[in-house]
């Protein structure tokens, strides 16, 4: 038998007698941790710490938060990972500096993830500094924008990233929100417009007594010298935190975590009182789908499962050309620190839905500042629920435990990784740990047979004609003799 039909042999022994599917076609193939301790290869010096408490800081170079969004390069199993807005909800005592990292992703098929085996492994090869217009640093500072000209803030807040056939990448920014092209090195191509209601009146990093952002309130009031308050656009911190781009690298298709104000997104028993937040209660998200070549661009919607415990959707993933993939989840989880458990123990929502953007008879919305009383939102199948008990993990602890015992509370990125030798596609679902050194960054993977049940799709493959990353150096990172 030749390696190729003993690699097929093994994963079709393994699907059948090891692995098991919880969803037709889906098998749980991979997990992995990467330490929320290690370092990452930025060379900063330093710590930096919470703004409001100085002896809670971690050091410059915390290699975390990048599963907040990653994407495969096309290339060499090498992956492209942004970390979001930095450590202590942007609040720090000084700026974190944003940046984004090349990782190689390795997955050991012939061992099982069920066993409680960390089969992916992480490599990190480099680092690399987000830099704006005259080389400035955008920061996760929440503070760090120009109130003259908003659309020139520094402030910056990775959630989505994706690369392009020229080998470029854009990342969808929470904060604005905005949407921004980087070449290889991190240096800002161009900004891409993002419709006027997607924006709020004024932006500020402020916040009241319990913590909550002053940007969450509705009715623009003054309160010394200060303008507090917005009446439209994005909630705080529930942007634009999914990011997509269609395989021919001409449409690129971002979706917000939550409703907008205006598209009755929060419910206040008080505005005016600072020391309580109004409440997140619209379940209506839009996607914003943008063409790059015309600067057209189209609304549509998206209706999640609920709105309790924090819940919205964290990420887009392009299957072709109009289906993608789309992670709804809560806040909640066993084991992230700060995070509630699920109440009750059966509850809980880490759910892949597939969509599609050319079902007949969609409603573009985009016509719409605030919603109208009727539309025809995009129709969601269930693709992969995270939380089933299929999926066990065996961990040493607790016998025959599930992804649900161990799973973090933000899990926030998608991407497809190269297929499998039997022809299958590999779907990569990471946590986002934010930048917390005591709790891993957590990643699965999954096998997914196009031809079965509801993982039937045509996944089509991106064009990308050349390695971001040099393979060269690839090899002898691998090997060793490169740092």
């Amino acid at each position: 038998m030749n390696r190729r039909a003993t690699i097929l042999a093994t994963l079709s022994f393994a699907a059948t007698t090891l692995w098991g599917a919880a969803e037709p076609g889906i098998i749980f193939i991979g997990r992995g941790e990467i330490p929320g301790n290690q370092a990452d290869k930025s060379g900063l010096a330093g710590s930096i710490c919470q703004a409001d408490n100085a002896a809670n800081c971690i050091p410059n170079t915390t290699l975390g938060g990048f599963g907040s969004a990653i994407t495969y390069t096309g290339f060499d199993n090498v992956f492209l990972a942004a970390p979001d807005r930095g450590p202590f909800d942007g609040r720090t005592d000084t700026p974190y500096l944003d940046r984004f990292h090349f990782l190689h992703l390795s997955l050991d098929t012939t061992k099982n993830p069920n066993t409680g085996v960390l089969n992916i492994k992480a490599t990190l090869l480099d680092t690399r500094l987000l830099r704006a217009e005259g080389n400035r640093n955008f920061v996760g500072a929440s503070s760090a924008f120009d109130p003259a000209n908003p659309a020139a803030s520094l402030r910056f807040d990775p959630e989505g990233v994706v690369v392009t056939p020229g080998g470029t990448f854009f990342i969808s920014d929470e904060y604005g929100p905005s949407i921004c092209e980087f070449n290889r090195q991190g240096h800002l191509v161009r900004r891409i417009p993002v419709p006027s209601k997607f924006l709020i009146n004024n932006p500020t990093g402020d916040v009241n007594t319990p913590g909550d952002s002053l940007e969450l309130y509705q009715f623009p009031f003054f309160s010394g010298l200060k303008t507090y308050g917005n009446n439209s656009g994005r909630q705080a911190n529930r942007g634009m935190e999914g990011l997509a781009i269609t395989p021919d690298g001409r449409y690129l298709v971002g979706l917000m975590q939550n409703a907008l104000i205006q598209d009755n997104g929060l419910s206040y028993t008080n505005p005016q009182t600072l020391s309580t937040s109004p409440s997140r209660v619209g379940l209506n998200n839009r996607i914003l789908k943008y063409d790059l070549l015309t600067g057209l661009s189209w609304e549509y919607i998206y209706v999640m499962d609920s709105i309790s415990q924090g819940k919205g959707t964290n990420e887009i993933l392009a299957i072709n050309d109009h289906e993608f993939l789309v992670l709804e989840r809560d806040n909640r989880s066993l084991v992230s620190p700060g995070a509630s458990a699920f109440s009750p123990a059966s509850s809980g929502l880490k759910r892949i839905y597939k969509i599609d953007l050319n079902k007949q008879g969609l409603t573009d919305v985009s016509v719409y500042g605030s919603l109208p009383a009727s539309f025809v939102p995009v129709t969601k199948t269930l693709f992969l629920d995270l939380l089933n008990p299929s999926y066990e993990v065996n961990i040493s602890t607790t016998p025959h435990a599930t992804i649900k015992s161990i799973i973090a509370e933000k899990i926030e990125s998608l991407a497809w990784g190269p297929d499998l030798p039997n022809g299958n596609h590999v779907l990569y679902v990471a946590s986002d740990n934010d930048l917390n050194t005591g709790f891993p960054t957590q990643m699965y993977a999954f096998q997914v047979d196009p031809s079965l049940g509801g993982a039937n799709i045509t996944l089509t493959r991106q064009n990308t004609p050349e390695p971001m990353f040099p393979p060269g150096q690839v090899k002898q990172i691998l090997s060793g003799k490169k740092d």
